[in-house]
């Protein structure tokens, strides 16, 4: 299951990581962002123990949000050493984002 990262444990949990993690950051309002959100949910089994797969509601947890400038929702932010590596803004197929997971693992 994805985890809920929120700007008090995303420090520890995403930045200070010594696996790849994946990040979507997402709004309950927001349409695409739902139709993303069982694919984070699949990728999160399928990768289970190799690389960290979360969500962070924008809504609920700005400073995170603002620190790393997002501005349209979903996106979908790819950290490995505390550094965004790749990104991927909009919803988009599984096979997109598995491609962009095993390109950094």
């Amino acid at each position: 299951m994805a985890v809920e990262f929120t700007d008090a444990n995303f420090d520890t949990h995403v930045l200070k990581s010594d696996k790849l993690t994946v990040v979507d950051f997402w709004a309950e309002w927001c349409g695409p962002c739902r139709a993303i959100g069982p694919v984070v949910e699949e990728l999160a089994k399928q990768y289970e123990g190799k690389v960290n797969i979360g969500k962070v509601n924008v809504d609920n947890n700005s400073a995170v949000s603002t620190n790393f400038g997002i501005t349209s929702i979903p996106a979908i932010l790819f950290f490995k050493n505390g550094q965004v590596v790749d990104k991927q803004i909009g919803a988009v197929p599984k096979s997109v984002l598995e491609k962009k997971i095993q390109s950094h693992m």
